[in-house]
């Protein structure tokens, strides 16, 4: 496993970052997160994800079971607050300063830890002052209950003014957590140029576009069982915006492409991320064991330049690549 530094810090995460947004507690068993989790820490990975909103704060949970008993200075465990938790009373979501020193208090106990290494504002919230987000997130600072601040989601300039915010504050924000893949480039236009500009580096989800970029959605063919495509708790909606004949096709001519540079589409989609230097570590999810082992290949993986145009030649126009699609992601109300 290879190790990058997480912005203009002196911590190091790895490369691959396990995560368990549509897995734990509620579509993988336990028993088999747990294996996911043991197989990631035995492959290399130092680096985990989670947000008190996925499964309503169950994945927490099923993570800190997991990591319980690893020592705990060898992990980097990341998570997230803004969305809605308990029984979504006007408080219970959004970035103010009430819900942020609750929503840590909380995701603590259920991660079995003293402190996370990187706390992110899951969205960016229209209804707080910005000002009362960062004071609460840096007063988390200085109570040692979290070590890094991050967003996720966020436009240049929401980066841009949290930033200075943050610097006033004493804190700096050292990340930002978006979607990038070979198929979602919204982030290249503006927010990696801003990224590079604070001293902030992505940690990316979805490199495998929900699946698409490994292949296994082949245009007239029934969708695989038990697949992403299929799943009614949310994954077949993130997904459908790929599922058609015009993007499959394309995804299947890369093929020959992963083949050549000695990758299963997998580990080239996650290697592709990666050589974006503002990119420090790929988000990979598991059901299966087997899977952690063979996305954890991509790291250290350099693609050449002549592969790279191969691969944008062959998705040609359907690619995104529109920075606006970055403001579109945060709810304009918390209700939304």
């Amino acid at each position: 496993m290879d190790f990058r530094y997480l912005g203009n810090s002196g911590l190091k995460i790895s490369e691959i970052t396990y995560g368990n947004w549509l897995t734990h507690g509620s579509q993988v068993e336990n028993e088999q997160a747990h294996a996911c989790v043991k197989a990631s820490l035995e492959a290399g990975i130092t680096t985990f994800d989670t947000a008190d909103v996925y499964a309503n704060t169950k994945a927490e949970t099923v993570l800190g079971e997991a990591l319980k008993g690893e020592r705990r200075e060898s992990v980097e465990i990341f998570t997230k607050v803004f969305g809605p938790t308990g029984p979504k009373g006007p408080n219970d979501l959004g970035l103010s300063r009430k819900h942020i020193s609750e929503a840590i208090n909380g995701s603590l106990k259920r991660l079995q830890t003293d402190y996370v290494d990187l706390y992110q504002a899951h969205r960016y919230d229209y209804e707080t002052p910005l000002e009362e987000t960062m004071q609460a997130f840096a007063d988390l600072v200085r109570a040692g209950k979290v070590l890094y601040l991050g967003v996720s989601e966020w436009t240049a300039d929401q980066m841009r003014e949290a930033s200075a915010l943050a610097k006033d504050l004493g804190v700096q924000l050292i990340s930002n957590q978006p979607q990038y893949s070979m198929l979602w480039r919204v982030i290249e236009g503006e927010v990696v140029p801003a990224s590079k500009e604070l001293g902030i580096s992505q940690v990316v989800w979805s490199p495998i576009a929900q699946g698409v970029l490994t292949g296994k959605y082949v245009p007239g063919q029934d969708l695989p069982a038990g697949s992403r495509a299929t799943d009614d708790k949310g994954g077949a909606n993130m997904i459908a915006r790929w599922m058609n004949d015009d993007v499959l096709e394309r995804v299947q001519q890369l093929k020959p492409i992963a083949e050549e540079a000695g990758l299963s589409m997998a580990q080239l989609a996650i290697a592709w991320v990666l050589q974006n230097d503002n990119v420090a570590t790929a988000i990979i999810g598991a059901s299966r064991p087997e899977q952690v082992f063979d996305n954890v290949k991509a790291a250290g993986v350099t693609l050449e330049p002549a592969l790279l145009a191969k691969i944008d030649d062959v998705l040609g126009d359907a690619v995104t690549s529109d920075p606006a699609k970055t403001l579109e992601s945060s709810p304009k109300t918390r209700e939304a």
